[in-house]
């Protein structure tokens, strides 16, 4: 990645992914969740033409030309650190 972007709102975003990914959620103690993301996000995405087709075995999906323009842009807009 690139210099400049804010660490914390990165880590606030994942830590929503996985919220969004919860699995299992026992009486006590923490949840699970998925490592993978949200499927029906992925699968928006690839309708979309922004990343590959997400159901396969592959552990990762490549980026459209157009994905990756709009994923860095996105990228820069949420995590630029502006000060």
């Amino acid at each position: 990645m690139s210099d400049g972007l804010k660490d914390d709102r990165i880590d606030e975003s994942v830590l929503a992914l996985l919220y969004l990914n919860i699995c299992e959620r026992p009486r006590f103690g923490a949840a699970r969740a998925w490592k993978s993301l949200n499927w029906d996000a992925m699968n928006r995405l690839h309708e979309s033409d922004l990343i590959s087709d997400p159901v396969s075995k592959a552990k990762s999906v490549y980026l459209t030309d157009e994905g990756l323009a709009r994923a860095e842009a996105a990228c820069q807009r949420l995590f630029r650190d502006e000060t």
